[in-house]
């Protein structure tokens, strides 16, 4: 009898009790739930496991993701799936205005997976997109959470024409995790597309999610590099493990840890700061409209 070794089984981490959410439910929810599968929309909400889509959806509102729900990059945060993404849906754009117009969304929050594969990038569609919603609901505000377009300013600027209220591309951690959590993006490749984005005169966010094993001088640091590119709106929130084969949770940042960050970002200049273990990029996007 062959006596095999013992190999611990890693507990799974409990969740703080702060980061404890209500499950999605009531008419509102189901209505957009309901819009959402009728129209066959991609929406972040679902692919990137938000934890307040049950507030948001509940409330009427969601975030559209364009250009399909496959990504050609593989961040080691994110849910959203990995591959080869299937051909551009060049009705895509009117499937999406027409919702944004059913569901009568006063302001609408846009994302979309990385399309390399894409000459383009995939702006087009970005900007049909912005142009299609502008034509259907004048009176809706829009944001836009672009991807870095690899460096290829003309696509970028391709989207910046059709002047969005907010436009955001996320930082998402600080220089040093970079490399390990952002695989096929750079940091300063970000900082240069916020710096494209401010230069237009357009409100500027961007985001960076805490837990990842970051130094409180590191992110002190990236708000600095994020200010000196123009940026005028910062999201920090908690990072969360999609799955066990996701970069792990190295710490859970506690609420007043939060709280000295938003504050900290006031004071340096930041003109919003949204922080907080919950925050997400999109979250209470429409108070980001303000004069600049």
């Amino acid at each position: 009898m062959i006596e095999l070794p013992v190999v611990p089984v890693e507990p799974k981490q409990r969740k703080p009790d702060w980061l404890r959410v209500k499950l999605p439910v009531g008419k509102e929810y189901a209505h957009v739930r309901s819009l959402v599968d009728t129209h066959k929309l991609h929406t972040i909400c679902e692919s990137g496991n938000c934890p307040n889509m049950g507030e948001c959806w509940g409330a009427g509102t969601a975030t559209f993701m364009i250009l399909g729900n496959i990504c050609t990059r593989s961040c080691s945060f994110c849910a959203v799936a990995t591959g080869r993404p299937l051909a551009v849906d060049t009705d895509e754009p009117n499937r999406v205005a027409n919702s944004v117009k059913l569901m009568q969304v006063k302001h609408c929050v846009i994302t979309s997976v990385d399309r390399d594969d894409l000459k383009d990038g995939g702006s087009i569609i970005w900007a049909e997109t912005i142009n299609a919603i502008r034509r259907e609901s004048p009176e809706t505000t829009l944001e836009t959470l672009l991807p870095d377009f690899k460096g290829q300013w003309d696509n970028l600027a391709r989207v910046l024409e059709t002047r969005p209220e907010v436009v955001s591309h996320n930082l998402e951690t600080v220089r040093s995790l970079t490399r390990e959590v952002r695989i096929q993006a750079k940091y300063d490749r970000s900082l240069e597309a916020l710096k494209h984005i401010s230069d237009t005169g357009l409100r500027t966010k961007s985001g960076i999610m805490l837990g990842l094993g970051e130094k409180e001088q590191d992110v002190l640091e990236a708000m600095d590099d994020l200010l000196a590119a123009g940026v005028h709106i910062l999201t920090l929130g908690q990072y969360l493990q999609p799955t066990r084969s996701h970069h792990p949770v190295v710490d859970w940042i506690h609420p007043d840890q939060f709280a000295f960050y938003k504050q900290a970002g006031l004071d340096k200049g930041f003109k919003y700061v949204e922080s907080g273990p919950l925050v997400r990029s999109s979250y209470h996007a429409e108070k980001h409209l303000f004069e600049i």
